[in-house]
């Protein structure tokens, strides 16, 4: 039988949908388009020079048939293209054909070439998930800037990527929206121009519509990504200066009342490069807010040498001190020998909430340049229950209330009830101090309400919690990094954080009590790492650590 609470969760997971959230997916799974076979239409003559090194992945094509795919290696030969048995978001990699464009790519040109032409002739159209329409929106992105890189794309695929795009065209995710969206519109686009006559028009057309709507929504006034993630703010990014690009490339195909789109979005690259150069640590790579894994994305700094490749960023920008991104709610906090970010956000668009973890006021922290506290990362999607566990407020460097989560999430990708953000206050006087309330936990009897103080000295940080209204236990969570060794001295409430450079800090606990807790730390698909969490047992109420560094 279904219970209240199931029918109470669906609700609140349901009331914040789009209408068009719901109809879609009705639609997509009654709607199945004919597939249309006719010949592909003609070339597009290139306007202008040649096509600018886009940014690269490390390689995934190992050996002539075997893919590394979210630290997993197969070979084509024992799998095939559709393995059941496999992860889909393993099966949805081996159809991208990222490698076209990856790091030395030319060395495997051979590979490359026969595999496409394995790839036509083993997945007819409309079978497998290779089909569906956001694998198929990336590969043919991919396959696109492979051909305008100086390859030849064989007679046979260009045939079928005619077929793909008319597959698609009719088929866009419009029930999930988002990324997925804005992936499947980028390939109209692309189709659009790389072909050329009529019927191409037309993709171009569709595609400039949907983006023209998607990137204001999408791309916030501060430059992030609108689901709060590092990670898909960096494939946010790759898109739009692959978009960039290619409208250049074929400018003169692009009608006169879309020039001043394209204009808008050059116009907004810095500020998309300025987002994730603040939400990434010293080290060069992003940190891990909501669903975020390093090695999905291209690095910061390979966007950052393609931006600049087409002119679309001048100059960098200083990060010290304090950097609010209001519109999508992180602080950067950073001095001589630190590196904080805050995490002062909403999880992420009320109808889109599928890639948020229930991790309002979580942290991290660099110091010396090495990574000390970290949220626990992302390295895998689907229904399990480790999916779900990386979701919970547990996993994450902030407060668990009651063994409740801070945002209700459940599933892979669902969210009921959610947390709200109130009361950020952002002090410069005498340091920086950060103040920020949530009311996720208001839901429950007591109507709880966690409030977190981030006091930063000149070579010290304070970490104050307080949870008002009723409630069993509380518990503050601050997970250290792998590399970190922890050491915990005689009294239990002191100790030292040893890092690999060889630094030290200390830690104090001024109010609560303290366990250490062995947990598991997940910067990339498909990797876990043994780690360590210190775990500050609120005591009436509040709890407060200090860590120091010199």
């Amino acid at each position: 039988m279904v219970s209240i609470q199931h029918i109470t969760r669906y609700w609140h997971t349901l009331r914040y949908l789009r209408p068009v959230q719901l109809y879609g997916r009705v639609w997509f799974r009654l709607f199945h388009p004919k597939i249309d076979l006719r010949p592909a239409p003609p070339r597009r003559i290139i306007d202008t020079g040649q096509w600018v090194l886009p940014a690269r992945r490390s390689a995934s094509l190992v050996g002539a048939e075997r893919f590394c795919f979210l630290n997993e290696t197969r070979e084509l030969s024992s799998h095939g293209w559709d393995d059941a048995s496999l992860e889909k978001l393993w099966r949805y990699n081996l159809h991208y054909f990222d490698d076209l464009n990856a790091q030395d790519a030319a060395t495997r040109s051979d590979w490359h070439n026969a595999l496409l032409l394995r790839w036509v002739r083993e997945n007819p159209p409309a079978v497998g998930s290779g089909w569906e329409p956001y694998p198929t929106s990336l590969r043919i992105v991919n396959w696109i800037k492979w051909a305008l890189r100086n390859n030849e794309l064989p007679p046979e695929c260009i045939e079928s990527l005619a077929v793909q795009v008319r597959w698609l065209a009719p088929r866009l995710e419009i029930h999930l929206l988002g990324n997925h969206l804005f992936a499947n519109a980028k390939a109209l686009v692309f189709a659009g121009l790389f072909f050329d006559g009529p019927e191409a028009a037309k993709w171009l057309e569709k595609g400039m519509r949907i983006l023209a709507r998607e990137v204001p929504e999408q791309i916030l006034v501060d430059g992030g990504q609108f689901e709060r993630s590092t990670m898909y703010h960096a494939l946010a990014l790759e898109d739009m200066l692959d978009l960039c690009y290619i409208t250049t490339v074929f400018n003169s195909a692009i009608p006169a009342h879309w020039q001043a789109t394209m204009t808008d979005w050059r116009a907004c690259i810095e500020s998309m490069y300025n987002w994730l150069a603040a939400m990434c640590h010293p080290d060069g790579e992003i940190s891990l807010f909501n669903d975020a894994a390093i090695g999905i994305a291209p690095t910061p700094t390979e966007l950052g040498r393609y931006a600049r490749d087409l002119k679309l960023i001048t100059s960098e920008h200083t990060l010290e001190g304090v950097t609010h991104l209001a519109q999508s709610g992180y602080v950067r906090v950073a001095q001589t020998e630190m590196v904080a970010l805050l995490d002062v956000a909403p999880i992420g668009p009320d109808y889109l909430p599928g890639h948020a973890h229930a991790d309002t006021l979580s942290f991290e922290l660099s110091v010396f340049g090495e990574r000390v506290l970290v949220n626990s990362g992302t390295s895998c999607y689907g229904l399990s229950a480790e999916r779900l566990r990386q979701r919970e407020t547990a996993a994450h460097n902030t407060v668990v209330v009651d063994d409740e989560n801070s945002s209700e999430v459940w599933a892979g990708f669902r969210v009921a009830r959610r947390a709200r953000p109130i009361g950020l206050e952002i002090v410069r006087e005498r340091g920086v101090k950060v103040v920020c309330s949530h009311n996720g936990y208001h839901r429950l009897p007591g109507q709880p309400v966690h409030t977190r103080k981030w006091q930063f000295g000149s070579a010290s940080l304070v970490i104050e919690d307080c949870v008002s209204g009723r409630f069993c236990h509380a518990e503050a969570r601050f997970h250290l990094h792998p590399s970190v060794t922890l050491e915990v001295l005689d009294d239990g409430t002191t100790g030292r954080l040893c890092l690999a450079n060889g630094h030290k800090l200390t830690w104090q606990v001024k109010m609560g009590e303290l366990v250490i807790e062995e947990t598991t730390y997940h910067p990339c698909f498909g990797i876990s790492k043994l780690s360590h969490c210190l775990v500050l047992r609120l005591r009436d109420g509040s709890s407060c650590i200090q860590f120091d560094w010199t």
